[in-house]
């Protein structure tokens, strides 16, 4: 009765923001976002630790004004999740465009598979959803929501134009799967993990474990990995999804070795983003929950 509730309501709130005009939804929904950030204690107190944790030098002020663009960001993305059944070719590029195409486009080309390195920054459900109204559906790694009600709505939303999902239990034959048909897959792989699925590799100067499966993937099947990561531009007000060039993989011939190192380079381009728009990353997720042995816990 709670999943049926939950959901109700949750639909209720999708289609009446989906139904509105979009500054009027957009208004809504960081009104929404930054309610939560108020009434959400928790997840206040995660937030303003990640911030200490990877902005040493900031002062509590700073890291509050931050932490507020992040629920800013949250909310701005859920109207456009909301509106997702508004959007069409024809208009997609009045609220995603691209930057660096070319570089997915060369990846593609190769014919080994792209593995479309991303993570919870800016507007990643738009990343999926834009990219395959553009013409280029691709699979995406998640895990099912607790609410099965809930999860299946997600989906919906998320497979609209011929994307489809990869659920995280079957991640490893799914993948290879994908690689061998030239496939493109979306991972984010920002979120806390633990051992033997994740490694521990640097994250603002602090061991974060971290999934490895991407640079496992990336080393046995030569697929392309490009970093992809769709931010709100707040001159052009749209998001522009930015593709860089196809990395380049550590291979040293030591297969432990180089699955850290690169899960690593990952990470590093990943943090390196996060800098450069500290206010669009998801603070409120416990980033550094798992420690290596021995260590304190960081919350």
């Amino acid at each position: 009765m709670r999943e049926r509730l939950e959901y109700g309501l949750l639909w209720l709130v999708v289609k009446a923001i989906g139904s509105l005009p979009r500054p009027l939804a957009r208004a809504a929904g960081i009104a929404i976002a930054q309610a939560v950030y108020l009434l959400h204690a928790r997840l206040r107190e995660v937030g303003m630790r990640n911030l200490a944790i990877a902005f040493p030098n900031k002062t509590p002020a700073e890291d509050r004004q931050i932490l507020r663009g992040e629920f800013t960001s949250l909310g701005r993305q859920f109207v456009e999740v909301c509106r997702f059944p508004r959007y069409t070719r024809e208009n997609i590029a009045k609220v995603v465009v691209y930057d660096g195409f070319e570089n997915y486009e060369r990846a593609y080309a190769r014919g080994k598979g792209v593995l479309f390195l991303t993570a919870h920054l800016g507007a990643w459900e738009l990343s999926a959803f834009a990219h395959s109204l553009y013409g280029h559906p691709l699979q995406i790694v998640m895990r099912p929501l607790d609410n099965p009600y809930l999860d299946a709505l997600l989906q919906q939303y998320r497979t609209m134009h011929g994307n489809t999902t990869v659920d995280k239990d079957d991640f490893v034959r799914g993948l290879l799967s994908a690689m061998k048909a030239g496939q493109t897959v979306g991972i984010l792989m920002d979120t806390n993990m633990t051992p033997p699925q994740g490694v521990f590799v640097p994250f603002f100067g602090i061991p974060a474990c971290t999934a490895s499966g991407l640079a496992r993937i990336a080393l046995r099947t030569d697929a392309a990995v490009v970093p992809g990561f769709t931010i709100w531009d707040s001159e052009q007000q749209k998001y522009v999804l930015h593709f860089a060039p196809a990395l380049n993989l550590i291979r040293s011939g030591n297969d432990d070795a180089d699955v850290i190192a690169n899960t690593a380079l990952f990470t590093k381009i990943i943090e390196d983003y996060v800098c450069r728009y500290p206010n669009q990353w998801l603070w409120v997720h416990r980033r550094w929950k798992t420690r290596p042995e021995g260590e304190v816990p960081l919350y």
